[in-house]
């Protein structure tokens, strides 16, 4: 059975975290296979966006298979090789140029909370449960992951969450802004691939502007990203698509943009 499974319905691509009965605990040939196969989606022309999900309806993922930690993280040596591979699949997923969605059932911990956090939106069905227990294991978050984090739900929270090690309910986690929809887990597939398929109708140049636009902003509006920025405008303007989008809004009809 293969840990990571990535399935394909039209132009919406999905990662499955395949180990349902470790609610989807996320091994060391995970991390690296996670890394792989988005950047592969990420240069595919034909995919438009693209879910991750655990498999079943119990776990997005439990985190970290801790159980791997004696071997892995055993010392210093293999400790920052592990989070080498870790840090890979967070960035592979954070700098996706395709819309990302966590489409999370149950729990939602650990390293599993990072992997949501890199994803640009996060939709959760009802009784879903969060939280990072890195303090109960003498763990240190990484910048980037923990940023994201006080991005999402501002500092205060961020502080009680990695103090606390709490678990965060599925209301309180809508309320603090860590989740985007919550759902009764019966419509959380359809809605969140109903939601896809509209972004996937759009313009490819528009949406990958827009998330480049978003991204440049909370990095930093340096000239470098200013003039990358720009280029991409110019090129949405002179494209293909362009010509599409105004057409079909002259002709009151539906657009078929192809990405050019």
């Amino acid at each position: 059975m293969t840990d990571i499974l990535v399935e394909h319905e039209g132009p919406i691509a999905t990662i499955v975290f395949n180990r349902p009965k470790m609610r989807n605990a996320i091994s060391l040939a995970m991390w690296s296979e996670i890394a792989r196969v988005t950047e592969g989606l990420a240069k595919d022309d034909s995919v438009r966006a693209v879910v991750y999900r655990g498999a079943g309806r119990d776990a997005f993922a439990s985190g970290a298979d801790i159980s791997e930690f004696k071997e892995h993280r055993k010392d210093t040596a293999t400790a920052l090789r592990y989070n080498a591979q870790t840090s890979a699949a967070y960035t592979a997923i954070r700098e996706c140029a395709k819309p990302t969605v966590a489409m999370i059932f149950g729990f939602c911990m650990g390293g599993a909370m990072a992997v949501a956090m890199a994803c640009d939106l996060r939709f959760a069905a009802e009784g879903s449960k969060f939280g990072i227990p890195a303090a109960r294991l003498s763990i240190i978050y990484g910048a980037d992951a923990v940023g994201q984090l006080v991005d999402l739900v501002g500092p205060a929270y961020a502080k009680d969450i990695l103090y606390s090690a709490r678990t965060v309910g599925d209301r309180e986690a809508l309320a603090m802004g860590f989740i985007q929809r919550l759902l009764p887990p019966d419509e959380l597939e359809s809605a969140t691939y109903d939601y896809l398929r509209k972004i996937a109708d759009n313009a490819p140049l528009s949406v990958r502007g827009a998330k480049g636009t978003i991204e440049a902003y909370l990095l930093g509006l340096t000239e470098e990203r200013r003039t990358k920025l720009k280029d991409l405008a110019l090129e949405a303007f002179e494209s293909e698509d362009y010509k599409e989008g105004t057409r079909a809004f002259l002709e009151k009809r539906a657009p078929k943009f192809q990405g050019r």
